[in-house]
């Protein structure tokens, strides 16, 4: 099995504890809110939430993909930070086996944040990812956390 890694990070003017609170611990009911026509529904197929959980994520009628299912491996409150593995779905296709995620939130000194988000795609067999063949995944993250961002900035109550 081969593993390519690829990192970014972006900064937000929105405090790290209600990004993580947002993206991580209540993200199940807040996406599917703000995102409609990308999420159909995302549940608890195993767990509460806390470590070894597992999330699916549904996709509308139409979407590219129909569903997604996402295990918990780290979730740190006190640090901000969340593990997990896309462990199930189609998005896999024949190429991957699972993709492992880490994201981090860290205090700026301007009372914002820095989101700092690592991926490690494991390919089935010694195949090497192109940049080119995770680029819409990483688009489709940003567009996510920017829609988030919008959200909390305009509802500054909220988390």
């Amino acid at each position: 099995m081969g593993v390519t890694c690829y990192s970014q990070e972006f900064t937000t003017p929105v405090a790290p504890t209600k990004m993580f609170k947002a993206l991580v611990l209540d993200y199940h009911n807040l996406i599917p809110k703000l995102m409609p026509q990308a999420i159909k529904s995302i549940e608890f197929v195993e767990g509460d939430g806390g470590v070894g959980s597992i999330k699916q994520t549904n996709f509308p009628e139409g979407a590219h993909f129909k569903y997604l299912k996402h295990k918990t491996d780290v979730l740190d409150k006190e640090n901000l930070v969340c593990k997990s593995t896309l462990i199930e779905g189609d998005v896999l296709g024949d190429k991957l086996e699972s993709i492992a995620y880490e994201v981090k939130f860290e205090a700026s000194s301007d009372g914002g944040c820095v989101c700092k988000m690592t991926s490690a795609y494991h390919t089935k067999g010694d195949l090497v990812l192109k940049q080119e063949e995770i680029k819409e995944g990483k688009e489709k993250a940003m567009e996510m956390y920017k829609v988030v961002e919008a959200y909390l900035l305009a509802n500054p109550d909220a988390y």
